[in-house]
């Protein structure tokens, strides 16, 4: 398949700038990939889907205040700094984007908060925007993350055009994250509140966790046409014994399993041993899904609507068909869903046979 197979046109009115009031009260769309029928949801309405013994597997992985603002040396030049990684906790070197990067070189020191109590240093160019930081910080490591926390920023995607606001530090966070890592939500469930996951459970639903730390290659631009030549960035994936334990018995018992988002999605395929079920997993992954593509482990999926031509759509094309999932952003349009980090859900299930986009 081709980049260009994944285009559409998406008026910016419908780009979500904040979440619904409810967590669990977005609309939904139900996909029937076998009858290729559409219907229109809540997205609580997704306990209807499940019974008893299926699973729904989560990712736990908790974002953190990634995006920091600091004034360049001498110049006080605003620069906005983006972490990505650390490095090394020892010596507090981070892997960094910097905004405006044409004004930050290899040397030059930047201060952040008024007090000017946490200072960097550039002392490597990794990419065009790229920089690897040393944190200059006078306290014990618990300390500069706290300074850390305190002085970061909730990093949500560029096109939420506002200002950050305090309910984003918890509405731009799954009610379940536990571990902190990622610089960007698992944006599929941000939709379960602390009600629906409890009359999941109630009802007999299993709810095993996974760790994929979401990183800014997930949404990195595809710049090639032909997408076998697309690399993914590496991100860090743990599933535990427990975790592949549950999800193994409910495979070989043919009960529904959901993937709740890509990154769930992308991180059970990363693992899947010769046998055709999940292999425990800590490491990293670089895996890239697109049409046509067989799945091992999921059969349903929730997930967002996601931007054109990205890698994200790509993997949803593969598991629901191309032609159909393009139907069905269409309709969402149509029908005036939000779109992205704070929009609506789909959900896809193949065993149902149902699809359901959220």
């Amino acid at each position: 398949m081709k980049l260009s197979d994944f285009e559409y046109k998406l008026p910016d009115k419908y780009l979500a700038q904040h979440p619904s009031a409810e967590r669990d009260e977005c609309k939904l769309m139900l996909l029937n990939r076998k009858e290729e029928t559409i219907e229109h949801l809540v997205f609580k309405d997704i306990i209807d889907f499940y019974d008893e013994g299926d699973v729904i597997v989560l990712n736990n992985t908790k974002v953190f205040p990634a995006r920091l603002f600091g004034n360049k040396e001498k110049t006080g030049a605003r620069i906005e700094v983006f972490l990505l990684r650390e490095l090394n906790q020892d010596q507090r070197l981070w892997d960094v984007l910097v905004d405006p990067a044409r004004k930050i070189r290899i040397g030059n020191k930047l201060y952040f908060g008024e007090d000017e109590s946490l200072v960097a240093e550039v002392i490597d160019n990794t990419t065009s925007r790229g920089r690897t930081l040393r944190f200059l910080f006078d306290g014990s490591y618990d300390e500069f993350r706290n300074k850390l926390q305190e002085l970061g920023e909730t990093p949500l995607p560029k096109y939420i055009n506002r200002p950050v606001e305090e309910n984003d530090k918890d509405r731009f966070q799954t009610i379940y994250a536990k571990n902190e890592g990622a610089v960007a939500a698992p944006t599929a469930g941000l939709h379960f509140s602390k009600h629906l996951l409890k009359r999941l459970e109630i009802k007999g639903v299993l709810l095993p966790e996974i760790t994929l730390h979401v990183g800014l290659g997930t949404f990195s631009p595809v710049d090639v046409e032909d997408l076998s030549k697309h690399k993914m960035d590496s991100e860090e994936l743990k599933i535990n014994e427990n975790s592949a334990n549950i999800i193994n018995n409910a495979l070989k018992n043919n009960k529904r399993i959901c993937a709740v988002g890509t990154t769930v999605m992308r991180g059970l395929e990363s693992s899947v041993s010769s046998f055709g079920t999940l292999n425990p997993y800590d490491g990293w992954t670089h895996k890239f899904i697109y049409p046509p593509y067989d799945f091992s482990i999921a059969n349903s999926m929730i997930t967002n609507f996601h931007t054109p031509k990205s890698t994200l759509i790509m993997m949803v094309s593969a598991f629901g068909g191309i032609d159909f999932v393009l139907k069905a952003y269409k309709e969402a349009i149509k029908k005036k869903y939000n779109f992205f980090s704070y929009g609506a859900v789909s959900y896809t299930h193949l065993t149902l046979p149902t699809i359901l986009l959220v």
